[in-house]
């Protein structure tokens, strides 16, 4: 499954995306996120490995962060796994002439089995709302921080 969701921060790009590759600040925009903790190697830098501890009431998630990619300010690339659901997610930033930010995010999920292929597929709607609620979520977070 893949899709492509885009949003417009009021927030100029520099300082969006230092408020993004900001570890402590995760917590203020991804509701459920009860414990984000580097693993491997710097946080926001190629090869970092963070682990993402979720809580949804009745669903727990756990995930690794991988970051392939980064042309910070400009692009990032990272790679989200978990038991068998693999996301890679390629998010581009651009600033508009009247000083805010373009965040572009590309998602790419696949799914270990055919059971997760199934839920993959039933549930797609429901991947691509959350990846927007989030991206709105941060939005709120950095026009309003």
């Amino acid at each position: 499954m893949q899709y492509t969701k885009k949003i417009i921060i009021d927030v100029p790009l520099k300082e969006t995306v230092a408020l993004m590759d900001n570890l402590q600040n995760l917590k203020k925009w991804q509701k459920g996120l009860k414990e984000a903790k580097v693993i491997q190697g710097k946080f926001g830098e190629k090869g970092a490995k963070t682990e993402l501890k979720y809580d949804f009431g009745r669903r727990k998630m756990t995930l690794i962060e991988t970051i392939l990619e980064t042309d910070v300010p400009h692009s990032l690339v990272a790679e989200y796994t978990t038991k068998n659901i693999y996301n890679i997610q390629r998010n581009t930033f651009q600033a508009t002439q009247d000083g805010k930010t373009i965040w572009i995010s590309e998602s790419e999920f696949k799914f270990g089995g055919f059971a997760m292929n199934t839920i993959g597929f039933l549930m797609s709607g429901a991947f691509k709302k959350q990846s927007l609620k989030y991206m709105r979520d941060f939005k709120t977070f950095a026009e309003n921080h």
